[in-house]
């Protein structure tokens, strides 16, 4: 049985039915080795095993519920509920499989606001000097010294896209959204992995404040 293709592949082909219809061609920076698809990066958390374990049960594993569109990453059935400042909470805040070898909890700047934190702007991984949090589990608790974060906009590229736009690993592009909330993003994070699909990660508020649909059109720039 052949797998149906993933909605950011299903996006892509809308947008460049939507130009053809209207008689134009897709913009020249989303023609190179792979289509441009941008994705929003609802909030979400990455788990060690230990933290799993914590939350809930000895020798738990993740299961997946929705693989992701980069490869064998996956958002998780297991939900957690963030306990933050003063008692306010996150509940349902999804995990991210599989397990990493460091805690990460990543929120919008209005997620922020809600639970009372002034979240740092850092790119995954970069936790040093975060904030911490408790999260809650059905098993247990388990207590985060730091991690929560705000993550950098970010577009992850196979070496044949960095080479097709010109940039490498830690440079900055823009990103040039049109339709009736257009907007240019700017400092847009390269991230380079031979195990990369072309796809740019934006939180909430950034989806949000330029409308992103899936006709809607998009264009990376150096």
């Amino acid at each position: 049985m052949t797998s149906a293709p993933h909605r950011a592949v299903v996006e892509h082909l809308v947008r460049q039915a939507v130009y053809q219809r209207l008689g134009k061609p897709m913009p020249s920076a989303s023609s190179g080795p792979s289509p441009l698809v941008v994705n929003v990066s609802a909030r979400h958390c990455h788990l060690t095993q230990d933290a799993v374990e914590a939350l809930f049960g000895k020798g738990h594993q993740l299961t997946v519920h929705k693989w992701l569109y980069q490869e064998g990453q996956f958002a998780a059935k297991e939900t957690v509920t963030l306990v933050g400042p003063r008692s306010r909470v996150i509940s349902n805040l999804r995990i991210l499989g599989p397990c990493r070898t460091l805690n990460q909890v990543e929120l919008s700047y209005t997620d922020g606001i809600a639970l009372g934190f002034n979240l740092p702007h850092r790119s995954s991984g970069d936790i040093k000097g975060t904030l911490g949090c408790m999260l809650m589990g059905p098993a247990g608790f388990f207590e985060m010294p730091d991690g929560v974060i705000r993550a950098m906009r970010h577009v992850h590229m196979h070496p044949t896209d960095a080479d097709h736009y010109r940039v490498k690993a830690g440079d900055w592009m823009k990103l040039k959204i049109g339709g009736d909330c257009g907007l240019t993003l700017d400092r847009m994070l390269v991230r380079v992995d031979k195990s990369f699909k072309l796809e740019v990660h934006i939180d909430t508020d950034e989806g949000n404040a330029c409308n992103l649909q899936p006709d809607t059109p998009v264009e990376l720039v150096k």
